[in-house]
């Protein structure tokens, strides 16, 4: 049985991991705990999330000493600020954790990167050396030995996913960078209110355009340039990713869904559509990606579908962990 806390569980992401933990039949949740300055702290779990009254009835208690929080702890979740994460993974992993960091602090392994799109000098290459990109499907068997995982963001998920299987297999022709337009629900600007995801206010709308954080950690990953353009949509959560692309010359439709059937035949948190797109609805509550295209010649068009807080957060955080403990992948997210 592994003793698990998770840090930052007041948020919506903290709350998903919190409900799938507490489910799983090795994982004893041993703690839920917030910044010692937040509001939440000393609250009950399920005086913020009633849904959960009666099953999560665990306090939020303030992290005011990281070595004193590790103790006895076996697994940690990180639903933290970046800057957050960045200071206090070391400390857990020094103290015998395994970490699994939600945040953006250890998902390039790159310190300049972190000056330019996260605005904080990082500190820690040692540990970012070591930490592995926890892309579930494409990273099992780094995960099975690692100490740091970095579970990648939500749109860089949906996008990997949807375009890796045919960047392997050299399908794609890459002088013509992939286009990514993703739309996501405001549950992605987290828990705290502003303006700007107020349902009043919010609009369909890009932002971060040419400068968005992720696209860098797309590339990186992929190996590839893209464009991606995200935009905030007034839905509360999921993300749809339309990608364009243009094939190389003389690859066929059947050679794209080859591609896709041989990635992801034995990933069971992959869904491949043999006939039309997927759809935000096929996937909000769920712990899925599910991928669907249309090819007219060279023209390549690639739907992805994820809950965001779920394929695209907390459930790729929890699948992770059951690849590194040796648990069956879907376990407690189906």
């Amino acid at each position: 049985m592994l003793n698990a806390l998770i840090v930052g569980a007041s948020g919506y992401t903290g709350a998903e991991l919190a409900a799938y933990l507490q489910r799983h039949p090795h994982v004893h949740l041993s703690g839920l705990m917030v910044s010692s300055q937040s509001s939440d702290a000393g609250k009950c779990f399920s005086a913020l999330y009633p849904q959960y009254k009666g099953m999560l009835d665990l306090p939020l208690q303030p992290l005011t000493d990281v070595s004193e929080a590790a103790r006895g702890i076996d697994v940690v979740f990180l639903a933290t600020a970046h800057e957050v994460s960045h200071d206090i993974a070391p400390i857990f992993l020094e103290s015998g954790c395994i970490v699994f960091d939600l945040s953006g602090a250890y998902r390039v392994q790159n310190t300049q990167f972190y000056k330019k799109y996260y605005g904080f000098e990082h500190k820690n290459s040692a540990w970012l050396e070591q930490a592995v990109y926890g892309l579930a499907e494409w990273q099992a068997e780094k995960i099975k030995h690692a100490r740091l995982i970095a579970v990648p963001g939500c749109y860089p998920t949906v996008s990997q996913l949807s375009l890796k299987p045919l960047l392997e297999k050299n399908l794609l022709d890459t002088e013509y960078w992939p286009v990514i337009n993703a739309v996501s629900g405001v549950s992605g600007a987290g828990r705290k209110a502003s303006i700007t995801n107020s349902f009043c206010e919010v609009s369909l709308q890009p932002y971060g355009v040419f400068s968005h954080r992720h696209q860098p950690e797309i590339a990186t990953h992929l190996g590839t340039e893209v464009i991606f353009t995200p935009h905030l949509g007034n839905f509360s959560r999921g993300i749809l990713a339309t990608i364009t692309c243009k094939l190389q010359s003389g690859v066929t439709e059947e050679q794209v869904r080859e591609a896709y059937l041989q990635a992801y035949h034995d990933k069971p948190l992959v869904r491949l559509y043999n006939q039309d797109v997927p759809a935000l609805k096929s996937v909000v509550g769920l712990p899925f990606c599910d991928i669907g295209f249309a090819v007219q010649g060279q023209h390549l068009i690639i739907v992805g579908a994820e809950d965001n807080l779920l394929k695209g957060a907390a459930a790729q955080a929890v699948q992770c962990m059951n690849i590194r403990f040796g648990y069956e992948e879907t376990q407690a997210l189906l």
